[in-house]
């Protein structure tokens, strides 16, 4: 198949076992050899997979990395199986092995945040979701504790909404509003390390639970966590 240039030797073992592959009429099988002069034939499921690039939404739990594992802990590609994904799925997917070829993570949650992750085979989605210019909002609900005694003044939401700088660069405006007495809703166009968490500190606030919402026009909703779903063709970031 790949001296036909049908397709890569990795595609050729996922499409003979997802049965999408017949050699003379007969159902090939992994490890067959075939003569050159035989007729291979390709489901047109094959080539719809193949023409087709993945986005993967998640609700990482903590505990869970976003990317390379480290220091013993899973990283969150792990959790895209099928047994784990959501039955809520409306996409109409039929999974596939290679769906999760070159799947990356487009964005990051640190170890102790949950919510949101988007994982994508699509580098125009990456790129629009983590590139230096991007515009996408990304909305979190943050609790926090005073790290003093005594109410949180007005002054540290003004802050927070604009006016701080980290690694020596003016944060781009914010919103933030608190969703109830110990909850704010922080919404972002950009993304640096630890940023929230980061940013709370310099206004005497201590993060103590922070889950992503939405990015873009795309919501986490009743996705459960430590489940998956795929991109719906209606969605867009």
């Amino acid at each position: 198949m790949t001296e036909r240039g049908l397709c890569s030797r990795r595609e050729a073992d996922e499409w003979i076992e997802a049965g999408w592959v017949r050699v003379d009429g007969q159902m090939a099988v992994l490890g067959q050899r075939a003569p050159a002069n035989v007729q291979i034939a390709i489901d047109p499921r094959a080539s719809a997979e193949q023409a087709r690039r993945m986005t993967v939404l998640l609700n990482k739990p903590m505990g869970i990395v976003s990317g390379q594992a480290e220091d013993g802990y899973e990283p969150a590609i792990t959790l895209v199986t099928p047994a784990n994904r959501w039955s809520g799925d409306t996409s109409g997917v039929v999974f596939h092995p290679g769906h999760l070829r070159h799947l990356a993570p487009a964005g990051r949650l640190d170890i102790d945040s949950t919510g949101l992750l988007v994982f994508t085979q699509d580098g125009r989605i990456a790129k629009r979701l983590i590139g230096d210019e991007t515009r996408v909002e990304k909305e979190y609900l943050v609790r926090v504790k005073p790290l003093q005694e005594g109410p949180v003044p007005d002054s540290a939401l003004d802050r927070l909404r604009h006016g701080l700088v980290l690694d020596n660069v003016e944060l781009r405006p914010a919103r933030v509003s608190w969703q109830n007495e110990d909850q704010l809703r922080i919404v972002l166009r950009e993304g640096r390390k630890r940023q929230i968490r980061r940013m709370c500190e310099l206004v005497g606030l201590a993060v103590v639970g922070l889950k992503r919402v939405r990015i873009g026009s795309v919501v986490l909703g009743q996705l459960p966590a430590g489940q998956w779903r795929y991109l719906g063709e209606d969605e867009r970031f």
